[in-house]
């Protein structure tokens, strides 16, 4: 059985893509990586096969010498080893709908909650998470420790090992349950996380070694779907990621973070810890599975530099930039403290044991060292996990949806570039207090609500950014049916940001879809269509596009999976641009420079600058590549 192996902590493995060649019988099914096996068998592989509606997997896999594994059944899919001589032909059963590689996934592994102002949030406005299910898929949970008491985690589900009892033989995992939701016990309350009133299902997809399964990581997803109204989980914390090697809008993976957000449950994913190569320089596309979909909540990390002041925050430089591969999407979504975080170690876990100097003691006697330091985006996504568990408690009746932009928009933009912070740092205070303004139908001012920290006043709705406008929290765009960054919804109504604003109408006229009147004939505006209005100083609302190049973040003429000739950054200094085409396999270019000043691009050429690198190149070459695959 192949298994990629992926480094954990620090740093998380690179997925290039592949080599192609000649296309044979059944390659439309498989993805990429699978394509790459058929085309050079190397053994078997594990993976997952989606099937036609009421098809039973077994019969197909064993007459082609496999073994059948786990079902997925709300994917309506079976997790299979089979041989790599026989993936073309079982592609090309019409029973199958599509295979994928069963990728590996890792970990992307105080001062955070006063420097995001989520100590703030508890203190003045009584709010801890109370009520508020959370699922931590992950490596496990300590069976007890302090911090989490006997009551903070209310269920325990083993996909690995499939024990009973709580474990954590990695370590990853509790150290996220204890930014999430710790008391911080044993440390006098220092070291309390964001959230230390929610509750945590407790779901183990990660073995000793921070090594898993994306079937894992689906059936975890499933099993939280499931138990949904029991738990009431409102979040899902993914601080795991697995390598793209197909379109978000086909991997099992991002599918089933998408039947979750459908459920009505966030989902924050780490992006990944692949800002950097080697050689020390800046790159970009390092996004991970499932974060490169537009439907999850995409977290990078920032340095809080040791203080909990704001004024010295920076991007992390091993966060992961976007854009997403394969797709193109805008990502991350913001970014969160993620270095040096202290939280909770269990002492008999392969992370306490291997990092004896990021040990600390508490202020409570015990027999081992309490609490680690671990950096990364995996420590960033609980942070705004635990954010999302606050806003909920003030907020009950938010979507994902509106929780994603409410995030954005009261992130603070540092004006770094947009492919490494999104729409900014995170910003618990204003997020929290929007979340209660909105409940309350009181005023989106951030000045009036008290907030000192900056607002971007910014959403990224798939590949635009809107600006200087206000959240109209009634809108269709925050619908749980509707996918972020889509253009209309199922049934054909516009997911509308407006018209050009004239120095007129700007102060009164709200952004939407016109709609004729058959009767009068008159033009009204469809409110139940609008996600976006002008605020109330008269500030115009900008709609990312070409004619206003100082509001461009990602590029106008992309809506996803159907971009061409994307250009993302601004050409205000000529130094953010990341760009390329995706009209064909062959001619993907990337690099720093503008289009007009890059050679080769009707022949496809790889543009690698010499200061800020691509992560994967043109689809010709693999770039990065993750560790060597073990057998086992």
């Amino acid at each position: 059985m192949v298994r990629r192996l992926l480094l954990v902590a620090a740093l998380i493995a690179a997925a290039g893509l592949p080599a192609f060649g000649a296309p044979h019988a059944g390659d439309a099914k498989l993805d990429a990586a699978l394509r790459a096996r058929a085309h050079a068998p190397r053994g078997r592989s594990r993976v997952i096969v989606r099937l036609a509606a009421g098809v039973n997997a077994d019969g197909l896999v064993t007459a082609l010498h496999g073994i059948v594994s786990r079902s997925l059944a709300l994917l309506g899919a079976q997790v299979a080893e089979v041989p790599d001589t026989a993936l073309e032909a079982l592609a090309a059963r019409p029973e199958v709908a599509g295979i994928s590689l069963d990728r590996g996934v890792q970990g992307t592994i105080e001062r955070t909650g006063a420097t995001v102002g989520a100590t703030w949030v508890r203190e003045t406005l009584g709010l801890d998470g109370t009520g508020v299910g959370i699922a931590l898929i992950d490596s496990g949970v300590a069976s007890w420790h302090d911090d989490l008491g006997s009551n903070r985690v209310v269920r325990f589900v083993d996909f690995v090992n499939f024990q009973s009892g709580a474990y954590d033989d990695y370590g990853h995992g509790t150290h996220v349950a204890g930014i999430v939701a710790g008391s911080g016990y044993d440390s006098g309350g220092r070291r309390r996380g964001i959230a230390p009133g929610a509750s945590l299902l407790v779901e183990k997809v990660l073995d000793s070694t921070g090594q898993g399964y994306i079937s894992n990581v689906i059936a975890a997803i499933d099993y939280a779907i499931a138990n949904k109204d029991a738990l009431n989980i409102r979040v899902i914390n993914l601080s795991v990621a697995a390598g793209v090697y197909e379109s978000y809008t086909t991997d099992p993976l991002t599918l089933a973070a998408k039947r979750a957000v459908e459920a009505g449950i966030a989902v924050v994913t780490a992006a990944g810890n692949l800002g950097r190569n080697a050689a020390g320089q800046t790159q970009y596309g390092g996004i991970g599975a499932p974060g490169n979909a537009p439907w999850v909540i995409t977290v990078g990390a920032s340095t809080h530099m040791g203080t909990s002041d704001r004024r010295d925050d920076s991007v992390a430089a091993f966060s992961s930039r976007g854009p997403g591969a394969i797709d193109f999407a805008a990502k991350p979504d913001l970014i969160a403290p993620g270095v040096g975080i202290e939280s909770l170690t269990d002492a008999a876990s392969t992370l306490y044991l291997t990092k004896p100097s990021a040990r600390l003691w508490g202020t409570v006697a015990t027999a081992a060292e309490p609490y680690l330091a671990l950096s990364g985006t995996s420590m960033a996504s609980p942070v705004v996990t635990g954010t999302i568990a606050l806003m909920l408690q003030a907020n009950p009746d938010l979507t994902p949806n509106l929780v994603k932009a409410i995030l954005q928009y009261t992130a603070e933009d540092k004006h770094v570039r947009p492919l490494a912070q999104g729409a900014g740092f995170l910003n618990a205070r204003g997020a929290v207090e929007l979340a209660r303004s909105l409940a309350a139908g009181r005023s989106l001012s951030r000045s009036r609500l008290g907030d000192p920290t900056p607002w971007s006043g910014t959403i990224i709705w798939g590949n635009q950014r809107l600006a200087h406008g206000q959240l109209l929290p009634a809108a269709n765009g925050w619908r749980t049916d509707i996918s972020w960054g889509s253009a209309r919804t199922a049934d054909g109504r516009s997911i509308a940001w407006g018209a050009a604003c004239t120095a007129a109408n700007c102060a009164t006229y709200v952004w939407g879809t016109a709609a004729e009147s058959p009767a009068t004939g008159e033009t009204t505006l469809d409110a139940a269509s609008l996600a976006w209005g002008t605020k109330v100083d008269g500030e115009r609302v900008v709609w990312g596009s070409t004619r206003d190049v100082e509001n461009v973040v990602w590029g106008s003429d992309c809506g996803g999976a159907d971009c061409r000739n994307v250009v993302w950054g601004t050409l205000v200094d000529g130094e953010d641009l990341v760009w390329g085409t995706a009209d064909a396999a062959v001619n993907t270019v990337w690099g720093t420079s503008a289009a007009s000043d890059v050679p080769g691009i009707a022949s496809g050429a790889s543009v690698l600058e010499a200061s800020d690198n691509v992560i994967w190149a043109s689809p010709r070459r693999r770039a990065h590549t993750a560790a060597p695959a073990q057998r086992r």
